[in-house]
């Protein structure tokens, strides 16, 4: 047991870490009389992922002290109708961060909709502008999940220069700004889609793998590099009800130095990052005021 706790990164003690740091800073902003953060979160549909995850947010934030708004919307809300609420949010002075809760209904354009909100306001870092930054080496808020996937290899004092990184998953909100992450600190990146080929003997060269594909216990053991850290960004539920990621972690254990798991990895760690960056566009925001 020692020896597996050694291997684990804790995404819940790291979170808390940051969340107490959070904390801190909002009982200061509120202690010299400033404007108290504030999150505003858009839900249309009722998703039931979704749902959970914005009764999350909302949580974390009330623990934190920032303001936490919620907007539900119905399944049926049109284009013209949620991009008219978010102008609305845009042009509110008191409203510091914005994000709509990804997936949308069929209907809607979530690139226009992502691209509608503020990029000072897009705690999601999902705006071109972000995206962009982020690729330029000069981030301006950083999407989340990869950002906290970051704050635990940075937990470890990884030193990335000549690392080899391989990534599942090529998605706009965690394979592709995982790469740029990596690259922007010096690592060689391999990004794998459902098209590459070889992908066990890629993965047999990563010092760093990180796994974002949703498919369940899809990398086996004996495909991991001995000593590699393996990130597990997957989180999918069994017939029986548990959750598992996209490693097989019973069988990656012999051969990782480090290991996230699932659940009280990498999910913990993408609310407090999600709070981080509220923080950030308050500072934004406040600059803009003044």
């Amino acid at each position: 047991m020692e020896k597996l706790n050694h291997k684990l990164i804790s995404g819940k003690a790291l979170s808390q870490e940051i969340l107490d740091d959070i904390s801190e800073r909002v009982e200061e902003i509120q202690l010299n009389q400033m404007r108290q953060p504030c999150l505003a979160v858009i839900l249309v549909g009722n998703d039931p992922a979704s749902q959970v995850y914005v009764k999350n947010k909302k949580n974390a934030c009330v623990k934190v002290g920032i303001k936490s708004l919620e907007y539900v919307l119905p399944a049926e809300t049109t284009q013209e109708e949620l991009l008219a609420l978010i102008n609305q949010l845009n042009h509110d002075y008191t409203v510091d961060g914005l994000l709509v809760q990804l997936p949308l209904p069929a209907h809607l354009d979530s690139k226009l909709v992502i691209d509608t909100i503020l990029p000072n306001k897009d705690v999601d870092g999902f705006h071109r502008y972000n995206m962009g930054s982020l690729a330029l080496r000069d981030p301006n808020i950083s999407p989340c999940t990869p950002h906290g996937v970051m704050y635990m290899l940075d937990s470890l004092k990884v030193n990335y220069h000549g690392k080899q990184a391989v990534i599942l998953g090529t998605s706009n909100i965690v394979g592709r700004p995982m790469a740029l992450e990596l690259m922007n600190r010096g690592a060689t990146v391999t990004m794998c889609n459902s098209k590459t080929r070889n992908v066990a003997e890629l993965i047999a060269t990563a010092d760093i793998l990180v796994a974002a594909i949703g498919k369940p216990g899809f990398v086996k053991g004996e495909w991991l590099k001995e000593g590699a850290i393996a990130i597990d960004v997957g989180i999918n539920r069994l017939d029986d009800g548990k959750l598992c990621g996209d490693i097989d972690f019973d069988a990656a254990l012999s051969k990782v130095k480090y290991i996230t798991p699932v659940p009280g990895g990498v999910g913990p760690m993408t609310i407090a990052m999600l709070l981080r960056n509220t923080l950030r566009c308050y500072a934004l925001n406040s600059i803009k005021e003044s």
